[in-house]
């Protein structure tokens, strides 16, 4: 686990830049939610808007939605392909999200179209603390 200023980044994960992570599974299939960065910066999630089992998604596309307290933000597929299972759970207490981001606040299973090929575009190892770090700073400036 890599913890940066007060934000935990599990090492196995893989990190799109709008704050969603993945986890590879061990049959193929990722496990996806949002980051500690995300939820910590939110706040409390109020609702979330979770995309549909079965439906296809693209890398980068938008397919659901979160609210909080501080804000409603786009819920981005880090990878594309079928999505198999969603996390009803969060229908029931989204704030999992917030007391659980990287275990019981996943938000969808997918089964990857071209994981290998896709993995390129997400930030993954050394590359995770500087891209987090900007991020932070942004964020501080937003503040100021």
């Amino acid at each position: 686990m890599t913890k940066i200023e007060e934000y935990d980044l599990p090492d196995d994960l893989y990190y799109h830049k709008e704050h969603s992570w993945v986890k590879v599974e061990s049959d193929g299939n990722v496990r996806v939610g949002m980051n500690d960065f995300y939820q910590k910066s939110a706040g409390d999630t109020t609702y979330i808007d979770l995309p549909f089992e079965g439906d296809d998604v693209e890398q980068g596309e938008t397919c659901g939605k979160i609210q909080s307290a501080k804000w409603v933000a786009k819920f981005v597929s880090p990878v594309s392909g079928e999505i198999l299972e969603v996390n009803e759970e969060l229908e029931d207490d989204c704030t999992l999200i917030n007391k659980s981001p990287y275990d019981k606040g996943w938000i969808m299973l997918i089964k990857p179209s071209n994981f290998d090929g896709e993995s390129k575009n997400l930030l993954h190892g050394d590359k995770v603390e500087s891209w987090l770090k900007k991020e932070i700073e942004d964020a501080e400036k937003k503040k100021a």
